[in-house]
């Protein structure tokens, strides 16, 4: 559709991007969306609880194969792994950081030796969410959160969950039992359910057909000299390829908020994802925060927002255990442990510690420039009683709103390696690490340049 004028453009978008992509979400998903629905119905009866687990294993098994078939054997064995440690571990103190290093050394065997990379990669969100789940489990154990140690059939069933083993998030093992406990139908679970499913099929349209053609169509900053340009990567200069950077960055967001907002659908369609205030249900899940990635405060907030769920796995397993080495630290490892997770792809690793560097520099330099100036210019939102004296002065809100621009910068500038293409040369991992260090040496390394001058800013004026 790049080659079309404007009114052309707009004339095919709806039959030739709109409607297949919407129809193709369906055909990929309703199974899974029907899988949970009976579950969710099943365990409102009053069945035997290891009955209720054998269902969810049953279906989270047929689901698995429904999406990976044979291939679904290494997510298999990966829980099988777990709960053996588990089970070898039983009088130990430290199962979460035994099975953690377990873990991680049965994803990296398994994308270097144990099969092809392409393969491997495909079921990289249901391996993520099995090991996130029996890491958390694990620790759990250790800090007394749950007493004991999981029955075989529990165990699967909180791994297999069908409402989360294929697009996630993470939930605790106490939540997938409060699940089984199958509560009423409401009006409130259906909202949920509807919204959820509605918003991801938006953003997975403003992904796949408006992201991609953001500038030449939807917004014609260049105009018609910019429409009749048949390839658009060739248009030279700082602005153009800056333009075009944030453009892949908000197809790459989209399709998160998809994932994100189709595992809430999930997820609360087979019954979990919700809190209780003593008779009070509220079905009240949030995977993703959108606006606060597209309109942030600062990168802080964007990670905490991108999946809620996974940040709250990581600051609760992983950075709370490592800040005994000190916050940087814990940072380090945090983001390491994220990018080992999400698997050996150098684009996601050079991503995620840039990421941790970005967020740990901005923090401490935001808190230095709250204590000088006693203002609310901190990375996250002050509580309405905090102490500082400056609140809503001008100056405030224009230093804030200059952080909120390098976040975008960095997010256009990170985002920018998460092309279309990168999907097709992973096999080759010598072409996606060439891929990222081109498409940052274009934008001139500026995100990395800004952070370092922030971070000597900051060491001038400790």
């Amino acid at each position: 559709m790049g080659a079309f004028s404007r009114q052309e453009f707009f004339q095919e978008l709806f039959q030739g991007c709109l409607l297949p992509t919407a129809q193709q979400g369906l055909e990929q998903v309703w199974q899974l969306l029907l899988i949970c629905l009976v579950c969710r119905l099943l365990w409102m009866l009053s069945l035997p609880p290891f009955l209720k687990h054998l269902i969810t294993v049953a279906g989270g098994f047929y689901t698995l194969y429904l999406f990976f078939e044979l291939h679904m054997i290494w997510v298999v064995l990966l829980s099988l792994l777990c709960y053996l440690i588990l089970f070898l571990c039983r009088h130990s103190s430290i199962r979460g950081t035994f099975l953690s290093i377990t873990v991680l050394i049965y994803l990296l065997l398994g994308e270097l030796h144990m099969m092809d990379t392409t393969t491997w990669h495909k079921m990289r969100g249901s391996q993520m969410v099995v090991a996130m789940k029996a890491i958390s489990l694990a620790f759990d154990l250790d800090r007394g959160v749950v007493t004991s140690v999981p029955s075989p059939m529990e165990f699967m069933g909180y791994v297999y969950f069908v409402g989360t083993v294929i697009f996630g998030p993470w939930i605790s093992f106490n939540s997938y039992k409060e699940a089984l406990e199958g509560r009423k139908l409401s009006l409130s679970w259906l909202w949920k359910v509807s919204i959820c499913w509605v918003k991801s099929q938006v953003c997975l349209v403003i992904s796949n057909c408006v992201a991609p053609y953001l500038f030449p169509y939807f917004i014609p900053i260049f105009g018609d000299k910019l429409l009749r340009s048949k390839k658009r990567r060739k248009i030279r200069g700082s602005i153009a390829r800056w333009l075009l950077s944030y453009e892949n960055a908000v197809s790459f967001h989209f399709s998160n908020y998809f994932v994100g907002y189709l595992s809430e659908t999930t997820t609360t369609l087979a019954g979990a994802g919700f809190t209780e205030e003593k008779d009070n249900l509220k079905w009240d899940m949030t995977v993703a925060k959108p606006l606060n990635i597209e309109f942030p405060r600062s990168m802080v907030e964007v990670v905490t927002s991108w999946n809620v769920p996974m940040s709250r796995f990581l600051h609760t397993y992983v950075f709370k255990s490592a800040l005994k080495f000190g916050t940087f630290s814990a940072i380090l490892v945090t983001y390491t442990a994220s990018a080992l997770l999400h698997g050996l792809s150098f684009h996601l690793g050079a991503v995620l510690l840039s990421l941790g560097f970005i967020t740990y520099v901005e923090h401490v330099f935001r808190k230095r420039l709250a204590a000088i100036f006693d203002a609310c210019v901190l990375s996250k939102n002050c509580q309405p009683n905090c102490t500082h004296r400056n609140k809503k002065t001008l100056w405030v809100y224009v230093i804030n709103t200059v952080f909120s621009a390098l976040a975008i910068l960095h997010l256009t500038y990170l985002g920018s390696v998460f092309t279309s293409s990168v999907d097709y040369i992973d096999e080759d991992e010598d072409n996606v690490t060439h891929h990222t260090i081109q498409k940052w040496s274009e934008l001139s390394w500026s995100s990395h340049w800004l952070t370092f001058g922030c971070w000597v800013l900051y060491r001038l004026i400790l």
